[in-house]
């Protein structure tokens, strides 16, 4: 392969819902450019894109696939990602290493909820975007409501470069309005005639042009005075001018095409290799201390790896993209998040499972090599005189959680090790030992999601594994003040044990004053605070821990282990052995033996004093409670509303976004388990949410009583 300068690279995103066709049209490019004799086909099991196991079982993609390929005197480096929304990981992945998408729209559909989200990452990250209506041949297909659809969505923005002729059956050719040509398949034909537009489409085709011309020509001050002076531009004036549109945003380019039939493929090919961005056309990158990162030659080479693979009969593969500088064959790094050193031995780019040797690989460019040591996703490897870190990639929360064990336990280490495998393949497994809740967990975006993960670990790893319900992490709190004193003392000969704690508990809240005076059963109980510890507990919240000993009643190196005793029933809450969270104590007296009293009796009655109290201060349980965004097609509205409802969720607002309508809520964890599921099944499949941890509030009574139930029995079990 020769050596291309970074003008001459175009990264892209190839992003769609799922359905809409990409694999299908990687394949064609592929074919197109020669890298293909035989174009694969899903149903075939056979493409050059979904060549995992996984995916060849489930005839979906799972992981994002690197595209490379030649195309008139340019590098094409395309990103084909998964369009199931279980897989978005991917899309974000994708979106954020290259620099412009080219999202396709079925023509069957329109615009889609897969499309809703993975336009609003490509907003967000401020990436031009090309549309493309494909499958045209489809016997359902409609390119006007696509097309009205699209503009109801992103308005005058949508600007067609093409339209095509007849649909389905009868789609035979695409009228180009840029070069103002017809262009014409024949039955079985492979490439098409191009020929002067026909007659009965020239006022079409007029009036779609002169929303071009005006749309390229708003972009730039200069073309815009040629527009007015000649009236016109040339067709290379008017792709710089949708090239500038494109960077700011403030045009879409429209085309159409067969990318199973390869219709009109060559085409966008074409286009994309003249009009896409290349790396330095596009705002440069930040690294971890927020400094500019330009794609330049003349800086050391800093390599950021975003992909990692375990491959059929290769091991591990490992995607970079070229930050700065230029890498060679044999060159030295330093990885920055490990201290390690490394050496490329190998470099690649791919298509696929293909890998074609590259001499050397320079700012901008998107490569792979093999058999690295200690690289993993998310790593940047600097040349000497290089310090840049880059940690740009913000995945979305986790949705859909289930405990996870191994069958045989003699293989929970062997699973373990898997999981943390696969999660450095995919970011947006969140993996978790929880020492709360007993339990291995795991959590990612969907039913799918996890149901690929559980393949993979039985048919690749041989582990027989299986889910279940995961707990919840409740956690305890009080909701009054209580006092309660306990003596602990034990003589068996000799040096006893002996220590005396008296104690009051109370609900704490942030920035809460501590009162002089407290009263129970008309006593008063009058505090000076000696000293106040906050410990801000791991699992959330707040221990506040105040010593009011006057007197000597109990000396101050013993208060250490009166904390510990709390701290362990905080561990391990009075109510169901769930964390406890938000108490205020204060140790006001006590009493201690000149020769017994040691650590051990005052953490015991420590202990035992706070569970007194803590059960007398009306305890209550919490759950967690989560902020979910759900955007769903309009007719679905009213059932997506009732469902939430019966799942103890609280409306915050509506809102309408394109052409979607978005519910805001707040809803329980309890009842979340299995909400992706059947979201999937109300909406058809087009809806999707988001789900983000608000905060803990009080369970309802009845579940309350349930709990304590449910651990009460398990206790007696235990």
């Amino acid at each position: 392969m020769k050596v291309y300068k970074t003008n001459q690279i175009k990264n892209i995103a190839l992003v769609g819902n799922s359905g809409s066709g990409k694999t299908t049209l990687a394949e064609a490019m592929l074919f197109e450019c020669g890298l293909l004799r035989r174009r694969g086909t899903i149903d075939g099991g056979n493409t050059t894109s979904d060549y995992f196991p996984v995916e060849k079982e489930y005839g979906y993609s799972v992981f994002p696939s690197v595209i490379s390929y030649e195309w008139k005197d340019k590098l094409m480096n395309f990103i084909d990602c998964p369009g199931s929304d279980d897989f978005v990981g991917g899309v974000v992945t994708a979106l954020n290493v290259t620099d412009m998408a080219l999202m396709l729209i079925d023509a069957t559909s329109g615009v889609e909820v897969g499309t809703i989200n993975q336009f609003r990452y490509a907003d967000a990250l401020k990436k031009p975007v090309v549309l493309l209506v494909n499958q045209m041949d489809h016997e359902k297909a409609d390119y006007d409501n696509t097309l009205a659809s699209l503009k109801e969505v992103y308005g005058n923005k949508i600007t067609p470069v093409q339209y095509p002729i007849g649909s389905g059956a009868t789609f035979n050719g695409i009228i180009d309005v840029l070069k103002q040509k017809y262009y014409h398949w024949e039955p079985d034909a492979t490439a098409p005639q191009v020929l002067d537009i026909p007659e009965n489409e020239k006022e079409r085709a007029g009036d779609y042009y002169q929303i071009l011309l005006e749309a390229a020509a708003e972009n730039d001050e200069g073309l815009m005075e040629k527009f007015f002076d000649k009236g016109t531009l040339s067709e290379e004036e008017m792709r710089d001018g949708i090239h500038k549109g494109m960077l700011n945003q403030s045009l879409y380019p429209l085309f159409c095409s067969s990318g199973e039939k390869n219709m009109a493929v060559h085409r966008i090919m074409n286009f994309l290799s003249m009009v896409a961005p290349s790396p330095d056309d596009m705002p440069s990158p930040l690294n971890s201390e927020g400094v500019e990162v330009h794609p330049v030659d003349t800086e050391p080479a800093s390599l950021y790896f975003f992909k990692t693979t375990v491959e059929p009969h290769i091991g591990e593969v490992s995607y970079f993209k070229v930050m700065c500088g230029v890498v060679k064959e044999g060159d030295d790094f330093t990885n920055i998040n490990r201290q390690s050193k490394e050496r490329l031995a190998q470099l690649y780019t791919v298509a696929g499972q293909m890998r074609n040797r590259a001499v050397e690989l320079h700012a901008g460019s998107i490569g792979a090599t093999v058999k690295l040591k200690e690289v993993r996703t998310g790593n940047t490897l600097n040349a000497k005189g290089s310090e840049n870190r880059f940690d740009f990639i913000k995945y979305p929360e986790p949705r859909y959680r289930r405990a996870i064990k191994a069958v045989n336990e003699s293989n929970s280490e062997k699973m373990n090790e898997a999981l943390n495998r696969m999660r450095e393949e995919d970011p947006t497994w969140l993996v978790e030992i929880s020492k709360e809740l007993k339990q291995t967990i795991v959590s990612g975006q969907g039913e799918f999601h996890l149901k690929t993960l559980k393949w993979r670990l039985e048919n690749n790893d041989k582990i027989e594994i299986e889910f279940f319900e995961p707990k919840i992490p409740y956690r305890e709190t009080i909701t009054k003040s209580a006092r309660a004193d306990y003596r602990h003392k034990k003589q068996s000969g000799g040096a006893g044990q002996f220590g005396e704690v008296h104690l009051i508990v109370e609900p704490y809240t942030e920035g809460m004053a501590l009162p002089e005076i407290y009263k129970f059963n008309g006593q008063e109980f009058k505090i000076q605070n000696r000293d106040t510890q906050i410990i801000n507990l791991e699992w959330g919240g707040k221990l506040v821990f105040v010593n009011s000993i006057v007197g000597g009643a109990i000396d101050t190196r013993f208060l250490p282990a009166i904390l510990k005793g709390i701290m362990a029933r905080m561990e391990q809450g009075p109510l169901t052995g769930s964390y406890a969270r938000d108490v205020r104590v204060i140790v006001y007296d006590g009493k201690m033996h000149p020769v017994d009293s040691n650590e051990i009796s005052f953490m015991l009655a420590g202990r035992h004093a706070f569970i007194s109290a803590f059960k007398n201060a009306s305890p209550k349980i919490l759950e967690p409670i989560y902020n979910i965004v759900v955007s769903v097609p309009g007719e679905y509205l009213g059932d997506v509303m009732s469902d939430l409802q019966g799942r103890r969720a609280i409306i915050m607002g509506m809102e309408s976004e394109k052409g979607f309508e978005k519910l805001n809520a707040k809803v329980p964890l309890k009842e979340m388990s299995n909400y992706s599921t059947t979201l999937s099944s109300i909406t058809g499949g087009r809806g999707s949410f988001s789900m983000k941890l608000s905060g803990y509030e009080l369970v309802p009574s009845d579940i309350q009583e349930k709990l304590l139930k449910e651990y009460e029995e398990q206790e007696k079990e235990d």
